[in-house]
């Protein structure tokens, strides 16, 4: 009887090894394990998480965001910390890109990791579900580059825990179809875009009605579904159609299937487009087919303003920062500000800091409007491809009513 329950307890803790071997963990970091030093005591250390696509169409740029907050960590906690010397740690999931992990994400952070505040998702798909989990958690979330109008508020009220450090799809929208009529003077567009996104479905909105709005006229609209990879369908339309500039509200992977597909079908009007163009993925994939493509941006890479940031960004992960390791940096900038004039570590007192924040970032001002949770008054830089390069060509604002 002896043997028989040894060897059985034997087998459930074989079971129990496996079972806790095989659990994902999260990727975590504080500076002082960065750097190679004894770790700061649990009581002294400021859990924040982190949330994004590390697998997939969009781990490039998920990858370069948790790259950055992590290594702004390791820097800010290499000076002292926050709070009078407590460090910081970055526990980040990947949402795989899906609503339903992000959710998942979510609950992790808040429940388990009992994290102070959550930087991320870039997505707005992602970014739409999770505001629940924040309100019953009590955790407050900067999005990135999440810009649809409902990552914050929906129906006319403000989401509680939901804030970001981007602008906003209507005023993203209404810049680039003010840009297009105002300055490059055309008044024919057509559009192709993603009918199962909300990121593209929300740009597309609001160009076709600002651009109407000025005097323009959309002579083809065209839409496709994610994953899709042959366009040339849509695209033999948009060609009849004879429009002057095709606006493309999609991310680079898709920019450049239809870019390619688009000059081999004699299509040869500019290109537009938001801020899910810009990778150095969009050059190794069509860089001959999206030259003079312009793009609403977030930054001038340009700026002397984000030039030590790429230096110390490229010299430590030996590669380019991507459009979202901006905006990553100017969430950690919001959040470290809240932390400090909130005096706590407590995420509901952190929460309350982010509504009155304005602080300068390397994307440009940002300053929260308490009934919005959005930054107010952004400026976008338009940048056109040249090369391989985005280069700046002037700050362009648009008046939404």
């Amino acid at each position: 009887m002896y043997k028989r329950s040894l060897a059985l307890l034997l087998v459930c803790l074989m079971i129990l090894t496996l079972a806790f071997s095989g659990c994902s963990k999260p990727a975590t970091e504080t500076g002082s394990e960065a750097g190679g030093e004894t770790a700061a005591p649990a009581d002294e250390v400021i859990k924040v998480g982190w949330m994004g696509s590390l697998t997939g169409d969009q781990a490039v740029w998920g990858q370069c965001e948790f790259d950055t907050v992590k290594m702004l960590f390791e820097e800010i906690n290499a000076k002292g910390g926050v709070l009078g010397g407590k460090k910081l740690e970055a526990i980040g999931y990947d949402t795989k890109g899906d609503p339903q992990e992000a959710v998942n994400v979510a609950k992790r952070l808040t429940g388990q990791d009992k994290v102070v505040a959550i930087i991320g998702p870039n997505a707005s798909g992602n970014a739409i579900p999770i505001a629940p989990v924040l309100e019953e958690a009590k955790v407050p979330d900067i999005a990135t580059v999440a810009t649809n109008p409902k990552v914050t508020v929906l129906d006319g009220k403000v989401k509680p825990f939901n804030f970001r450090v981007c602008f906003i799809d209507p005023y993203q929208g209404a810049v680039a179809a003010g840009y297009a009529y105002d300055v490059l003077k055309f008044t024919k567009a057509a559009i192709l875009y993603d009918v199962a996104d909300d990121y593209s479905q929300g740009l597309t909105e609001f160009f076709e009605e600002f651009f109407k709005a000025k005097g323009g006229t959309v002579v083809a609209k065209e839409a496709f579904k994610f994953g899709d990879v042959d366009f040339r369908p849509q695209l033999s339309k948009i060609k009849d159609a004879g429009p002057e500039v095709l606006f493309l509200p999609v991310f680079f992977k898709e920019a450049a299937l239809i870019a390619n597909q688009a000059r081999e079908l004699g299509i040869t009007v500019p290109l537009m487009g938001g801020d899910g163009l810009p990778s150095e993925q969009l050059f190794t994939m069509a860089k001959d087919a999206v030259q003079g493509t312009y793009i609403v941006n977030h930054v001038d890479y340009d700026d002397p303003e984000v030039q030590d940031l790429k230096t110390r960004y490229r010299n430590k992960y030996g590669k380019e920062l991507e459009l979202n390791g901006y905006l990553a940096h100017d969430a950690v900038v919001l959040l470290i500000d809240a932390i400090e004039r909130a005096g706590s570590a407590d995420p509901v007192k952190i929460t309350e800091a982010l509504e009155t924040a304005d602080v300068q970032g390397v994307t440009g001002r940002i300053k929260i409007g308490k009934d919005t949770h959005n930054p107010e008054g952004k400026e976008a830089a338009i940048v056109k491809i040249e090369g391989d390069k985005y280069v700046f060509q002037q700050k362009y604002s648009a008046q939404l009513d």
